[in-house]
């Protein structure tokens, strides 16, 4: 057997590991999301940001803001539990790789190169809850905070399931927004922690 169809099987083989890997990971990620509404309450928070910001200032604006804050909170309370639950799950199935692309059984040979989502999820459930509470920010401001924070964490459910790159592509596709943007966007706490984390 020559070497280019040794090749040829060894990135078949890899493809279906891999394939097999994300399965099972969004299956996982879906499953303990598949309690909560916080996806449906994502969608109507970023569409109300953009209904408030479009209507002029006034009554209907303020309506819609006043609103949009208890749409935070219950979002807030949701990821937060969501965080919490997540945390119970064992190590060995919440490790996402930090390589650009993902390697099958990276997590066990080289476990270095793996961060914990369940700790991940906590930088962001805290990010998400001090988003919602603020109360010095304008609502402009708020809303571009707290759009950041959902941003990234979205990211990092995307960097889970597939890979750091589809991440970043699903971001800029889905949002018009670079993932380095979206990291500057967050609040410090958020950006020092996160970073801490993936970087390792």
């Amino acid at each position: 057997m020559d070497s280019l169809t040794l090749a040829l099987i060894f990135v078949v083989a890899l493809y279906f590991v891999n394939a097999r890997g994300q399965r099972q990971r969004i299956a996982l990620l879906g499953a303990q999301l598949g309690h909560f509404q916080i996806e449906k309450l994502m969608e109507n928070l970023t569409e109300g940001y953009l209904r408030a910001l479009g209507e002029e200032p006034g009554e209907r604006r303020e309506q819609i803001w006043s609103l949009l804050r208890t749409t935070e909170r219950q979002l807030s309370e949701q990821f937060s539990q969501f965080a919490e639950d997540f945390a119970r799950l064992d190590a060995e199935s919440t490790r996402v790789s930090r390589l650009p692309v993902t390697v099958p059984g990276v997590d066990k040979l080289l476990p270095q190169s793996t961060f914990d989502l369940r700790q991940a999820f906590a930088i962001h459930a805290n990010g998400i809850a001090a988003a919602a509470l603020a109360s010095d920010a304008s609502p402009r401001d708020k809303a571009f905070t707290m759009s950041a924070e959902l941003f990234l964490m979205q990211h990092t459910c995307h960097w889970f399931c597939k890979s750091k790159a589809v991440a970043s592509a699903r971001l800029l596709a889905r949002h018009k927004t670079a993932y380095a943007q979206v990291i500057a966007s967050v609040s410090p706490a958020t950006r020092n922690a996160y970073l801490a984390l993936v970087r390792g």
